[in-house]
């Protein structure tokens, strides 16, 4: 393999490499083409010169290795159209030689850069620039992209597809959901599903998020198993997932793909040596009937999702215009709730316990109500979901406890008040100080301190829950189990602590 003694080719090679020359300079002397060679070959591109007729004039080595030629074909005077049919045949060339031929020949006689990505027959890619010389030839360097071409393919796909479970993400169901909302538009219908785990939150703490994450991986298999091609299977985050259906033909069709969603998912699953069980609510609208928008369709099946977990879970629901207004109404007395404890629109109302034997009231249990200034009295059954959402529980359970307290330093001395703690509470760090905190400044005794919990928050997160209620009891508060019988009764539970009361629903 030589430089063709030329005065084009020189002059091509040296414009090369040095583009500031504008014109051909004198031809280089013989010890000066070692040198070029040298620097030719140890190029990481494969640099290629071809005359007017499109001849190789010259080729380093480095795209000999690129695409395993022998210095025999890629020779001096081989036609480029020969060459491309040489590497069609070995694979490392694909596409049509003489429309490529015929399309560079055109571009170079314009004068203007032909570039391209050429792709091989084995999956590689090559980046070849090709630029114009003022003899009517032209200088072509070849570049390997296959790895730079799939690193911009996997960050594409990561920034489109979920990390955890690799479903699209949200930013992805978002753009199908619009593509699909353009047929739609021609006369068809589709439907939006969101879903949610029931209890997740409740496997993550008791196992460990690990064991969450896992279980979210098999979820989204079955969810896989019981759609079809056409559909879109997203997750949005954390336990929620969402379902484009394509291809309805009437809203039934997507309360059958509900059922045999919650089929599959309620079936067992095996967890690094857990058997673990959970269920799925399911919100569901319907395009164009629920909207035809995806923020609106996505926002409609959010709230027909937030119905069926008020139903109790474990079920689908279809949205309905009635959901937006009472979606609304929830908002507004979020809204107010967050101003509630600073505006001192909650009291508390006692209910008292009495010993049957001698008609004496033993304790008050402390009742929570909200005085709104424009709708009254407002139910616990109403505000503490929400207060408990949004984390507002805590401080306004904290400012129970306190009031309880306070007023149980009037009360005869052997009376008790009791105080109901949410699972936020009981999770809380800063639950045991507060406490101490409030009998201290009541000068109260801790024994007239007793605080009721559930079951089901005694199953949530075993080993931290018993360990703040052992230190609540060596303080000297008393701990009750509230309704007792309305969750995963076991009177197991009952031995895994000695409860001072035990209230049987």
């Amino acid at each position: 393999m030589g430089l063709k003694h030329s005065q084009a080719g020189n002059s091509g090679i040296l414009r090369f490499l040095h583009p500031a020359h504008s014109r051909a300079p004198a031809r280089p002397d013989k010890q000066d083409q070692p040198l070029l060679h040298t620097v030719l070959d140890n190029m990481s591109q494969g640099v290629l010169m071809f005359d007017a007729e499109a001849k190789l004039v010259f080729c380093n080595r480095r795209y000999l290795e690129m695409y395993g030629l022998s210095p025999d074909i890629a020779k001096p005077g081989c036609r480029l159209l020969d060459l491309l049919n040489h590497r069609l045949k070995a694979r490392t060339f694909s596409g049509n030689p003489d429309e490529y031929v015929a399309e560079l020949l055109a571009k170079i006689a314009e004068g203007g850069t032909f570039d391209t990505v050429i792709s091989s027959g084995d999956g590689r890619a090559f980046s070849v620039i090709n630029k114009p010389l003022v003899n009517g030839g032209w200088l072509a360097t070849h570049e390997d992209v296959t790895e730079r071409r799939r690193a911009e393919v996997q960050i594409a796909h990561m920034a489109r597809h979920d990390g955890l479970t690799d479903l699209p993400n949200r930013a992805l169901l978002r753009e199908r959901l619009e593509q699909e909302l353009k047929r739609v538009k021609r006369g068809d219908s589709l439907a939006v599903l969101c879903l949610d785990l029931d209890h997740f939150k409740s496997i993550n703490d008791t196992l460990g998020h690990p064991i969450g994450d896992e279980l979210l991986k098999l979820v989204a298999d079955r969810l896989r198993s019981c759609t079809r091609e056409p559909d879109t299977i997203a997750r949005l985050g954390g336990d929620e997932f969402a379902i484009i259906m394509t291809q309805m033909h009437q809203p039934g069709d997507a309360a059958v793909l509900c059922r045999r969603i919650r089929e599959s998912i309620i079936k067992p699953y095996q967890v690094d040596g857990h058997q673990i069980v959970t269920d799925i609510s399911i919100g569901i609208s319907i395009a164009p009937f629920d909207g035809s928008e995806p923020d609106q369709l996505l926002k409609n099946a959010d709230m027909a999702l937030y119905g069926a977990k008020g139903d109790g879970r474990g079920t689908y629901r279809f949205f309905e215009a009635e959901m937006d207004k009472r979606m609304r109404e929830r908002r507004d007395l979020e809204m107010d709730l967050r101003q509630a404890l600073n505006n001192g629109q909650f009291a508390l109302h006692y209910q008292p316990l009495v010993n049957l034997r001698t008609h004496e009231i033993t304790a008050f249990e402390a009742l929570l109500r909200w005085n709104h200034p424009t709708r009254g009295l407002i139910s616990p059954a109403d505000f503490v979901p929400i207060a408990e959402e949004t984390g507002l529980i805590v401080p306004i359970g904290e400012w129970v406890l306190r009031t309880a307290c306070q007023e149980t330093a009037n009360w005869p001395g052997h009376v008790k008040v009791a105080v109901n703690l949410s699972p936020a509470q009981l999770k809380s760090k800063n639950l045991l100080p507060m406490i101490v905190s409030a009998l201290a400044d009541c000068a109260i005794q801790p024994n007239r301190l007793q605080l009721e919990i559930t079951e089901t928050m005694l199953m949530q997160n075993t080993f931290a829950t018993l360990n703040t209620l052992h230190q609540l009891r060596k303080l000297g508060v008393q701990i009750a189990m509230d309704d007792f019988g309305t969750g995963y009764s076991s009177l197991s539970y009952l031995r895994s602590f000695p409860f001072d009361k035990i209230k049987i629903d």
